[in-house]
């Protein structure tokens, strides 16, 4: 497949051979972005731990201080009692009966799912459809819950999940090309804090075994893992 001559100038500005400090990727990813449009600025934490074993298939939240860049649709699945504070809160979509027949007919436009406890034995079934996306509720992540309010508020204002990956990776995106470095710099501590935290105690060896940062469409930047703030 051929590059491009803008992907080619971008790869030139990397020094493959680097391992760039937080800070400096952070100044540079926004340099060597390819694209036109306000690109998402990612982070890949390569871990030391077994998806397999149970204890070591690390997931959790975090609220990044500055948000996304990314306003993300929330729907809530509740019964009617709830559907008010969940639309106060900022939810896009609020009902039930119906998006589960929208959600089996192959509907998905949603970032984040959130529903009360009362509701799940109906939405056990879309685990199939849901699953895979990462948008099954789930207490862990905070969108299981009786406080619909309080679970909206938390995902318009910057909180994201992550999940480990089969390879032992955990993707997430941490702002957008347009945020000043220092914004991407404090996003991604917070994020790289929070897997920190999840260390299991039962992982051996090196936790965070290598960081790449990369906007989208763009050539990735190894970070220094030693330029964590722990």
């Amino acid at each position: 497949m051929a590059i491009s001559k803008k992907r080619k100038a971008s790869e030139a500005k990397i020094d493959k051979n680097k391992a760039y400090s937080l800070k400096e990727a952070s100044a540079l990813v926004k340099e060597v972005n390819t694209t036109k449009f306000d690109s998402s600025v990612d982070i890949h934490l390569r871990l030391g731990v077994d998806p397999k074993k149970a204890d070591q298939a690390i997931r959790g939240t975090v609220t990044l201080p500055h948000g996304t860049g990314k306003t993300k649709r929330v729907l809530v699945l509740c019964t009617p009692d709830k559907e008010e504070a969940a639309r106060a809160a900022g939810a896009d979509y609020v009902g039930l009966d119906e998006f589960v027949t929208k959600i089996e007919g192959g509907w998905v436009d949603v970032d984040v799912i959130v529903a009360t406890p009362a509701v799940m034995p109906k939405i056990g079934k879309l685990g199939k459809i849901l699953g895979p996306r990462n948008l099954m509720p789930n207490p862990k992540t905070g969108t299981v819950t009786n406080d619909v309010a309080a679970a909206v508020n938390e995902v318009k204002g910057g909180k994201i999940a992550f999940k480990v990956d089969k390879a032992g990776i955990i993707h997430a995106s941490v702002g957008r090309v347009s945020f000043a470095p220092e914004k991407i710099v404090e996003n991604s501590q917070e994020f790289i804090n929070a897997i920190i935290k999840a260390k299991p105690s039962t992982a051996k060896g090196t936790y965070l075994k290598s960081a790449y940062m990369a906007s989208t469409m763009s050539p990735g930047i190894a970070i220094d893992t030693k330029s964590f703030v722990n």
